[in-house]
């Protein structure tokens, strides 16, 4: 994580506002942080905009999900694992992946998860004809997590 995150700030200066004003360090609490509204090249520019100290303290506690599709692919799958060793392979149909998925959470993981992660067509549908839709992943990750502060990365 750290090569990309350096790699990530070579070519980009991230930002980060909140939206409330915190005492002391925001990111300490946080156990899920969602990238929404993006596309996958932009997945290692966050990595940038994560402070050091966040990453060093959650490096072997992250968990993500990954399209199935993805994580099959030589090169990209073979980068996602090498990323994140405890990412799990996810469908996009409401099958049992999903809660290996969720079982594979324990009680001090960090959740990282990029909602519905397909691309929208010009006229709203995806790259099957259908309306896009919205899954409810966010709550099933917030009541497993026994604690914690989420992070909405936009």
């Amino acid at each position: 994580m750290a090569s990309i995150k350096l790699f990530s700030m070579c070519f980009y200066k991230a930002n980060n506002v909140w939206l409330h004003s915190y005492e002391g360090d925001p990111w300490k609490g946080v156990r899920l942080i969602a990238l929404l509204n993006h596309t996958s090249l932009f997945e290692p520019l966050y990595l940038g905009a994560a402070p050091w100290s966040m990453l060093w303290r959650i490096a072997g506690r992250i968990i993500a999900p990954g399209a199935d599709v993805t994580m099959d692919r030589p090169i990209a799958g073979w980068l996602l694992k090498f990323i994140s060793p405890k990412m799990v392979p996810i469908s996009r149909e409401r099958d049992e992946t999903w809660d290996n998925f969720l079982a594979t959470v324990e009680p001090d993981s960090v959740v990282i998860i990029a909602p519905e992660g397909r691309m929208k067509r010009s006229n709203g549908l995806d790259k099957n004809g259908q309306p896009m839709s919205i899954r409810g992943g966010v709550a099933d990750i917030l009541e497993m997590l026994p604690y914690g502060e989420m992070v909405l990365v936009y």
